[in-house]
This record gives C-alpha cells, sequence and structure tokens, in this order.
C-alpha cells in the first residue's frame, strides 16, 4: 500500500496556547524541518502580543523550509482557531510562575518537597484544580467548532487534563503527548552504541512496550534492531546502581541539567523493588511515592528540586530571544526535535502509520488499572485515529501503587467539575506525600494553598481560607 508521506499533506492546525516559549518553538522548527505536511497554523492565547509574536516568528521560518512551509496567523477566538482545523494542539500554562512559587513553597513549610509540582502531590493537585475548568472549556469549545479534529494534549498535569477533554465532549479523539520515555530509550541506544563502539543507534531505533501512568510510566519488554535488550539494560543498571548514570542532553546549559537533570538513581531502585524499569525523569518518579522513600534526601538519590526562581529566569531568557527571533536579529534554524508530534500529525493525515507512546482513556490497554482513567501505553496513529496498543499487566505490587494514583486523578477531575471541596480535601489528604501529616496539618495546608491561588478557582472551592 502507498503513503503520500513523501508529498505535501494540506493540514490545519489549531494551537491553543499558541504564545508558548517552549512547545511551540519546537512545533515552528519541526514544521520548517519536515517534508511531508503543507501547514496552515492558527495560534490563540490569552496574550494576544504573544500569538501575533509567534505568528511572525514561525513565518520566518519559511526561508528555511525543507519542504512546503508552513503558514501562521494569530487569531482572536476559540472559534476562529478551532473553524476547520484538522488538529488542535494544546499547551496552556496554569496559571502563573508565581502561582506554582506558591504551590512548592507552602507544602515545603509543611515538610513536603517537591522536585516538580505539576503532576502529583500538593503542587500537582492544586495545578489541576486551576487548569480543569481551563481544559474543560477548551474541549467544549472543540464540541461546538472542530468535532472531527484530533485533538493533542501537551499540558500537566497530563492525565487529569486529557481526561478534562474527554469529560466536557466524550466523543473526542484526543492524546496526551509527553516526551519522559525518550529517557530509557536514549539509555538503551547508548548501552547498545558502547558495545559496538560507534554511535550507530539514537533512541528512536528502540522499541519499548510502555504502561502506567504519565510521569509514574514502565516498560517491560525493550527491543533495538530485533535484539531483546532487557538483558543488556538490568546489567547496566546493575553496573551503575550505586553511583548512577546520567547523559548530557544536546542544547542545554549547565544550570538547566542541574535542575532538570538527574543520576537515575530512583528509576534504577524502582527496578529493583518492583522488576521493571521505570520510563520516566526521577524528578517525576519521586513524588508519586511517601517523601521518605526518595524526595526527603534528593542529594543522596543523584536529582535536584527545580526551583521555580530558576523557571522564572529560564523563562525570561526564552522571551529575550524569541523577541530576536520575531525582529529578525537570530538565524533561525530548520531543526528536527526529539518530540513526535510531527510524525503523529503525518499519520493522522493519512501518511505512513506510526506508533509513539501517548496518554489516552484505558479501554483495557493495562489490564488491572481503572477503565476510564487516563493511562499512557504506546498507540497506533493511522488515518484511522488513535488506537492504544495492548500493553500487558504491570507486577501486583507495583498495580497496587499506580491504580492508587490512576483512582485519585479521576476523582479529582470529577470532584473538581462538581466544585466539592470536602471531597476534593480527602483526596488531597491521602496522597502519598500529605497522608502522613495529621489531619488539622494536612487541612491548614490545603487551605493555604487554596487561598493563595484563589484568583483562579469558584468562591465554592477557596472558602474561608
Amino acid at each position: 500500500m502507498m503513503h503520500t508521506s513523501d508529498k505535501h499533506i494540506p493540514v490545519q492546525i489549531a494551537y491553543i496556547g499558541g504564545g508558548s516559549l517552549n512547545w511551540a518553538m519546537g512545533l515552528m522548527s519541526d514544521l520548517a524541518y519536515d517534508t511531508r505536511l503543507a501547514a496552515q497554523v492558527r495560534l490563540y492565547d490569552l496574550d494576544k502580543d504573544a500569538a501575533q509574536r509567534n505568528a511572525e516568528i514561525g513565518n520566518r521560518f519559511a526561508s528555511v523550509s525543507r519542504g512546503s512551509p508552513a503558514r501562521y496567523r494569530a487569531c482572536s477566538t476559540l472559534a476562529e482557531t478551532l473553524n476547520g482545523a484538522d488538529i488542535v494542539v494544546i499547551s496552556i500554562l496554569p496559571g502563573s510562575f508565581e502561582d506554582m512559587a506558591q504551590d512548592i513553597k507552602i507544602p515545603a513549610s509543611f515538610g513536603i518537597p517537591q522536585a516538580v509540582g505539576d503532576t502529583v502531590g500538593p503542587g500537582g493537585f492544586v495545578r489541576a484544580l486551576r487548569s480543569i475548568p481551563m481544559m474543560y472549556q477548551i474541549g467544549t469549545a472543540i464540541r461546538d467548532h472542530a468535532p472531527t479534529a484530533r485533538v493533542c494534549n501537551l499540558t500537566n498535569p497530563m492525565s487529569v487534563l486529557t481526561g478534562a477533554l474527554y469529560a466536557a465532549f466524550p466523543g473526542i479523539c484526543a492524546w496526551g503527548e509527553c516526551h519522559e520515555v525518550t529517557k530509557i530509550r536514549r539509555q538503551v541506544a547508548w548501552i547498545a552504541n558502547r558495545e559496538i563502539g560507534d554511535a550507530q543507534y539514537d533512541h528512536h531505533d528502540v522499541e519499548v512496550n510502555v504502561l502506567g501512568i504519565n510521569h509514574f510510566t514502565f516498560v517491560d519488554q525493550i527491543s533495538l534492531a530485533g535484539r531483546d535488550m532487557m538483558p543488556a539494560y538490568r546489567a547496566f543498571v546493575a553496573e551503575h546502581s550505586t553511583t548512577g548514570w546520567s547523559q548530557t542532553e544536546p542544547g542545554n546549559d549547565a544550570e538547566h541539567s542541574l535542575f532538570f537533570g538527574s543520576n537515575n538513581l530512583v528509576a534504577f531502585d524502582l527496578l529493583r523493588r518492583f522488576g521493571v524499569p521505570a520510563a520516566a525523569g526521577d524528578r517525576h518518579l519521586a513524588e508519586f511515592l511517601p517523601v521518605d522513600e526518595y524526595l526527603s534526601n534528593p542529594g543522596r538519590w543523584g536529582f535536584a528540586l527545580t526551583p521555580v526562581e530558576y523557571r522564572i529566569r529560564d523563562r525570561a531568557a526564552k522571551l529575550a530571544r524569541a523577541e530576536s527571533m520575531q525582529q529578525g536579529q537570530t538565524d533561525l534554524v530548520a531543526k528536527k526535535s526529539d518530540e513526535s508530534l510531527i510524525d503523529q500529525i503525518a499519520a493522522l493525515m493519512h501518511g505512513t502509520p506510526f506508533i509513539s507512546n501517548v496518554n489516552l482513556p484505558n479501554t483495557g490497554q493495562v489490564d488491572g488499572l481503572p477503565l476510564g482513567a487516563i493511562v499512557e501505553t504506546n498507540a497506533a496513529f493511522s488515518g484511522l485515529g488513535v488506537k492504544p496498543v495492548f500493553a500487558g499487566r504491570l507486577p501486583n505490587s507495583l498495580l497496587s501503587v499506580v491504580s492508587d494514583h490512576a483512582n485519585r486523578q479521576t476523582n479529582l477531575l470529577s470532584a473538581t467539575l462538581q466544585e466539592d471541596r470536602s471531597a476534593l480535601f480527602d483526596l488531597f489528604q491521602s496522597d502519598p506525600l500529605v497522608a502522613p501529616l495529621p489531619t488539622k496539618e494536612a487541612q491548614n495546608m490545603f487551605d493555604q494553598m487554596l487561598f493563595a491561588t484563589a484568583s483562579w478557582l469558584p468562591e465554592t472551592l477557596v472558602g474561608a481560607a
């Protein structure tokens, strides 16, 4: 069967959060590098000037495009952005960095350190409260203006927000896209290259069977060039189980590597404990387990707690670079990123089918996890849509931990939409990072966190905090 992967496939892309300094910039570069798609991209952002800036930058990429240049324009409304869209991409910031600083600072005052604070734990929980109503509104707009579009969510907390899209529009075709699994694939490629003494493989050559939930993902099969790499990976972990192993990712400076990198000691320890390799970064993995397991001593486990102050400085640097690109003071380069989004879009638009790990409602692809919960496995992208690949079952001791989080995420979504403050506190307190606190302290922390982000919440949730 012939595919149209070598032709210019027309595609209308609606980008919500189109003023992004991270994902949107990567999409522009990827589209300029790609030779398959002929894209029209509409950018919508609450910050209209940011969307317009990115539209101007995107159109400058035409001069370096390898294929049919993508065309960009900023839009003023969701309806204008969505009408006629084939693909919708969502990357929004739920609140501000100042809100995120409180998500970290307040729990720390109660003895709960967080490395990231955007997925689970008290920080991830309150971030979800801010963002679920936003994502529900976006899902409703997609239902009304682009019901047949395929929708990619890039925003954390990934599981809860992907679930919010389905809650708003059960007929939606949406998936959550995350690059964390790339980390273990890079490790496996490195192992193979060390064996042969040549940089023959990269992470694209590594196949893994993914199962779990976002940022708490595991793999139980690893293949490279037809070879079962699990024995080699286990030997690699044994070799580095005490010292750890880190790999510098291209394009990152020393400070970024300090705050976002790790020595993989948490992942290696989880393999020892549960028998299957962990496939996310240590900073995320640690937050799914009680404080005294990893977060109480991050230095011992070779990772850092990422300060929000660094995120603010990093954003300022990215903004300065974007403004320089807008003004034509920085040369643009068409470069393929490590992200899978362009390959997914091309496959959905009837190009060559593509398989990658994504977050979807569980219809049975992860045995033993609650049906309907958002789980992460491989999925097949094609003109037929996004179809999850059956992944199997986690070891029982690990399954209970993952299932607890999956149930909490599902119930968090429901309680937020119902504005049920009592149910929300019970869920908040049941998180492994919060559970050791006495109820009075947990309630105090919950009240303080809601009050600190009150401008983003309904009055029924803030209460009298």
